[in-house]
């Protein structure tokens, strides 16, 4: 099990640049977490989208009960978010998901530089997948 921050969350489920390492992330690891604070950081997300008018209602909520079924959700620790904001300059909401990440002694997958720079034992970066080889055009005889 890993646990994944609310933007690779929004890259799996809306389409964009760091889709398809979202994908590749959740091929390699089925089983994704997160702390009980990523719902309401998606729903923020997605009432982006809804503002711009790129996502309906309708839409915004299918992703939200998509996000839901996809995700464990795990409590973390309070003393232990609390140290690891006393040792970083990172928001409380950011160290939650590096407390949990601890707690199951896994990894924290984002994009966010911060964490990355702050905690590099536990978080590791969005990976795009490699270009696979295009095979080389048959020459005629």
């Amino acid at each position: 099990m890993i646990v994944v921050d609310s933007n690779v969350i929004a890259y799996l489920l809306l389409p964009g640049e760091w889709t398809e390492a979202a994908e590749a992330l959740l091929e390699n690891h089925p089983l994704w977490a997160a702390p009980p604070l990523w719902r309401s950081e998606f729903r923020n997300i997605l009432a982006g989208y809804l503002r711009r008018g790129t996502l309906a209602q309708e839409q915004a909520l299918a992703l939200q009960c998509a996000a839901e079924e996809l995700l464990t959700e795990i409590p973390v620790d309070s003393r232990a978010v609390l140290e690891l904001v006393r040792q970083s300059a990172c928001s409380a909401y950011d160290c939650e998901f590096v407390a949990l990440a601890r707690q199951i002694r896994g990894f924290l997958y984002t994009m966010d530089s911060q964490l990355l720079a702050a905690f590099p034992d536990t978080a590791k970066p969005l990976q795009k997948p490699a270009p696979q080889p295009q095979p080389a055009p048959e020459k005629g005889l």
